[in-house]
């Protein structure tokens, strides 16, 4: 045998060995994650260990994809092979690579280990009964509030004992390395607020077609993150496409949404929000926004990564408080569909339909708000709030955090989250809200410092939707002791919601 014989021989049968002991090592590892995943009890998803030619390959023989491609031809003057060109680009774009290894074996883990260093961690079920009665083939749809980026991190790790949950992910993760990772955990691309009707052709035939088999959806349905931090009224673009596998009926009874509720001591982006949030208003004033926006927002990044390094490095980081999750009463949509006539709602023209699913998704937004906890900082942020003045003292913001828990507890069942008592809560709040400058402590009280001002709405405004009925209890109040004052008469109005003190 001639040396460049040999040498193709003996290159050829690296390869076959390189690809027969990849193809080896890759079964290993899909072995080992089955056996982590059946050690934890978590429901596996089959379809997500689909290949991506697959998936794309049923996304390309659908019709209505077939469709828009001959009507995108059309308005745009282009020919169906562009149209199909474009399509294959979304399609790589959307459909993730879901790797179990990734999963269960580094993501959850790593997800535990940095949560841990910056959060004490809190899961509750409002009715836990219910998730673990689920049906085998239920298709669950978990829609939560959006507080923080971290919220991906923080539900999932929350959810990787139950179930591994198909993000929706938008544009600000397309970058290395969080492309890869969000697709390795089985996420999925889209691009908010655009509008091309041949890429939502193809959005809306890849949820329906992972839902209808059986994958579990998370959803952050305010469309991003709140800037001021209160809770945005949902939208309902993606949960239509989702509601649309109920066309059949094989699935009107399968369908259930899981209300989450997402709250922490300290959002680590806060003040890069709040500043977008300030642009915004700016903006829509038709003033000059501040200067500076990215720039600042990177130097903010910079001066944070820095200081909390040091303290690492030193010895003296602090975890920042609790980061609490509340999954709610699974809501079958069974119901729903009886009592708005499926038949009917799929029948009326998109406008109509979408005002009808408004509503729906206005009642679930309800019960996430209903579910949000309520951790210290918040709870304290929002006695502040009431309180207003520039100088509190000590005991007068006790009584009205204790007022505020009672409240809360009476309206919606819900006090503070974790242990410990409420002067130990008391205190871990205020010593956080002195870490970070918005309160001083001065003589027997606290003294809200200017830049603090605009932090303590932020986490006030968390729990505002809560807080509400005590905020009007508090003004009747207030202007019957005016009235008093000034009349030496006091008039009660008619059911006026006085709280106690």
């Amino acid at each position: 045998m001639s040396p460049l014989a040999t040498g193709l021989a003996w290159t050829l049968g690296t390869i076959a060995a390189l690809v027969l002991f990849a193809a080896m090592l890759r079964r290993r590892l899909q072995r080992l994650a089955v056996r982590v995943i059946r050690r934890s009890g978590a429901r596996l998803d089959r379809y997500k260990l689909q290949a991506k030619p697959f998936v794309a390959a049923e996304l390309l023989t659908d019709p209505r994809i077939a469709l828009a491609v001959a009507e995108h031809a059309r308005a745009n003057g282009t020919t169906a092979k562009a149209g199909w060109e474009r399509v294959e680009r979304y399609i790589d774009e959307m459909v993730p690579s879901f790797n179990l290894l990734a999963y269960y074996r580094l993501g959850h883990p790593v997800a535990e280990r940095v949560l841990g260093l910056f959060y004490k961690v809190v899961v509750t079920q409002e009715a836990p009964r219910a998730l673990a009665a689920l049906p085998k083939d239920a298709v669950v749809i978990y829609l939560l509030n959006h507080r923080s980026n971290a919220d991906y991190v923080l539900a999932g790790y929350a959810l990787a004992g139950e179930v591994s949950i198909s993000w929706a992910v938008g544009e600000w993760a397309r970058a290395w390395p969080l492309e890869p990772l969000f697709k390795a955990f089985g996420s999925y691309f889209i691009r908010r607020r655009y509008r091309e009707p041949l890429y939502h052709a193809v959005l809306e035939a890849y949820v329906q077609l992972i839902t209808r088999n059986g994958v579990t959806q998370g959803i952050f349905p305010e469309g991003g993150l709140t800037r001021d931090g209160r809770l945005l009224p949902g939208k309902i673009g993606l949960f239509d496409y989702l509601l649309g596998i109920a066309r059949d009926p094989a699935y009107r009874g399968r369908l259930y949404v899981v209300p989450v509720g997402i709250n922490y001591d300290r959002v680590l982006e806060d003040r890069s929000l709040l500043h977008e949030h300030a642009r915004r208003e700016a903006a829509e004033r038709g003033d000059a926004p501040p200067r500076g926006g990215r720039w600042r927002q990177l130097a903010g990044v910079g001066r944070y990564l820095g200081w909390n390094l040091t303290r690492l490095a030193f010895g003296r980081f602090r975890r920042y408080g609790l980061a609490a999750v509340t999954l709610g009463q699974p809501v079958p949509l069974a119901p729903w569909f009886d009592e708005v006539g499926a038949e009917r709602i799929f029948g009326l023209e998109r406008h109509e339909r979408l005002a009808v699913v408004q509503a729906l998704m206005n009642e679930l937004m309800a019960r996430i708000g209903q579910i949000v906890p309520v951790t210290p900082v918040p709870l304290v942020c929002a006695a502040l709030q009431t309180l207003g003045g520039d100088f509190i003292s000590g005991s007068a913001l006790r009584e009205r955090v204790e007022e505020l828990r009672d409240v809360l507890r009476e309206l919606s069942a819900r006090g503070l989250e974790g242990e410990g008592t409420l002067d130990e809560w008391l205190a871990r709040a205020v010593e956080m809200l002195e870490l970070r400058r918005v309160l001083a402590p001065t003589g027997d009280g606290y003294a809200v410092l200017p830049r603090g001002r605009e932090l303590i709405s932020y986490y006030a405004n968390s729990i505002a939707h809560l807080v509400g009925p005590f905020e009007a209890g508090v003004r009747a109040r207030d202007a019957l002791l005016a009235d008093l004052l000034t009349t030496g008469e006091m008039r009660v109005p008619r059911r006026a919601a006085v709280p106690r003190g």
